[in-house]
């Protein structure tokens, strides 16, 4: 059986500084294929709840298929999103 395939977009920034790693809101990653271009901190946080998603988890109080997670910098504070496509 396949995996699902996950994608990461940036959907705001709550930080008053720009993100280091110069993503912008919109921006959009396929997990599989383009997690090296998303900022190791950021990957770091995303993980677990791709592993929760891919593996059959849902996280309370989010969308089904879905997860939101913010990167770890106090100055910047990227939202993301992460998506399960649906099978």
């Amino acid at each position: 059986m396949a995996r699902p395939k996950i994608k990461i977009t940036l959907v705001d920034r709550l930080g008053s500084k720009p993100c280091h790693r110069g993503h912008k809101i919109g921006d959009s990653f396929d997990f599989d294929k383009e997690r090296g271009n998303l900022c190791p901190m950021a990957m770091h946080v995303a993980f677990p709840y791709v592993d929760i998603l891919r593996y059959g988890g849902s996280i309370p109080g989010e969308e089904e298929g879905t997860a939101r997670f913010c990167c770890p910098d106090a100055d910047t504070i990227n939202v993301f999103k992460i998506e399960k496509e649906k099978e």
